[in-house]
This record gives structure tokens, C-alpha cells and sequence, in this order.
């Protein structure tokens, strides 16, 4: 539903020393009309050109402080507003690629009264 919201591309920057940055960072929203507890995400797939970045290289922080992937799934005392801006971290070594490039997000969302689980994908064309 809100698929096309989910990645700011306009936050996309790199992060560590500007000379040997060690990641990138972007700012995301939840696909969710609802706002969910972060216990409930069961996914945050971050690609570039296709390739998944491995889920121990991705950090989350909704304000609170980042957490990785594992940790969010026993943090039941954190939620994700819908429409807040959350922080997703990538430890990338040399950061985002110089160039135009393909970034994706796939969201995967274990909500109470869906008997499937709700995904939402969006893909952007960034140039950095």
C-alpha cells in the first residue's frame, strides 16, 4: 500500500571516516497503515543492484538507539510509528557505490490478524 514511501533516497549518505567510510544509512517508513512493534518485523531485506546485503551487517533504530535484526526480535517495549522516519545502517565496507545504482528494501511484517505475512517492497534508483 505504502510501498513507494519506504525509502528516502534523499537521506542515502555514508557513514565512518569520509575518506574510508565503513557503511551508509538512509532513512525509511513503515509499509504498515498501523505502526507495528518491532518484535513483529520479521524481515528488513537491504539490496543494492539485487545483490542482499547479510542481515548482521543491518542496523534499525526507530529513535531509540540502533539494534541489529536479532536484537529486534525480542525488543517488545519498541515500536515503529506509521510515518515516522526510522534509520537503517548498513556496515558496507567503502560504503554506497559511487554511481547509479539500485537500492531496495523489502519489509516483512508479522501482523495479528493477517494469516499471511504482509510484505512490502520498495526500489529506488539512486545516483551517488
Amino acid at each position: 500500500m505504502f510501498d513507494k514511501y519506504l525509502i528516502d533516497e534523499t537521506t542515502l549518505r555514508n557513514t565512518g571516516p569520509a575518506d574510508a567510510p565503513t557503511g551508509f544509512a538512509f532513512e525509511a517508513k513503515l509499509g504498515y497503515y498501523r505502526g507495528i512493534g518491532l518484535s513483529m518485523i520479521e524481515k528488513l531485506d537491504v539490496s543494492i543492484d539485487g545483490e542482499t546485503v547479510a542481515r548482521d551487517a543491518v542496523r534499525f533504530d526507530e529513535g531509540k538507539g540502533p539494534i541489529s535484526l536479532d536484537e529486534m526480535e525480542t525488543a517488545y517495549d519498541r515500536r515503529w510509528p506509521f510515518g515516522t522516519p526510522a534509520t537503517i545502517s548498513v556496515q558496507y565496507p567503502g560504503g554506497f557505490p559511487k554511481g547509479e545504482h539500485e537500492l531496495s528494501l523489502v519489509e516483512q511484517l508479522r501482523v495479528s490478524y493477517l494469516p499471511f505475512p504482509s510484505v512490502n517492497t520498495d526500489v529506488k534508483r539512486v545516483t551517488f
